[in-house]
């Protein structure tokens, strides 16, 4: 595990991570609900995952009332940039996370999701391997696997 400092949390108690977890700079867990991350997961530069929460009524949040709901993410994960999860989501394995997303519901395995709300814009499939940006192929001799 490496993390660039600074990191937040709440507690770091409810924090679970698997092998190989990389985490870039500014990244906020708030931990008020478990969180279970996956091997060989990356966090992007600003990532934030929030189990906590708090009532839509003004009346109910002003009484102070705050709720934890845990976030999942599976194996093989890449969270881009400024990616925040809201609580309770639950993200597959082989999962890439656009830049900027906010995801609000699950994302089930081998898919590139993005946007606000994020949304699935297409599956990882064995073409993917030989790129890796966009369309630009690797050229390295000794890469492919």
């Amino acid at each position: 595990m490496y993390i660039e400092a600074p990191f937040h949390c709440d507690y770091g108690k409810n924090i679970e991570v698997g092998d190989f977890f990389f985490v870039n700079y500014n990244c906020v867990i708030l931990d008020v609900g478990k969180v279970t991350i996956g091997n060989n997961v990356q966090f992007a530069p600003n990532v934030s995952l929030y189990t906590a929460g708090h009532p839509i009524h003004p009346d109910s949040r002003n009484s102070g009332y705050e709720y934890g709901i845990g976030i999942t993410i599976g194996n093989n994960v890449w969270l881009g940039g400024n990616v925040v999860v809201n609580p309770g989501v639950h993200i597959g394995n082989n999962v890439v996370v656009g830049s900027g997303s906010v995801v609000t519901k699950d994302i089930p395995d081998n898919v590139v999701a993005v946007g606000n709300p994020c949304r699935i814009i297409r599956k990882i499939t064995e073409e993917d391997r030989k790129y890796y940006y966009k369309n630009l192929e690797f050229d390295v001799a000794d890469y492919r696997i």
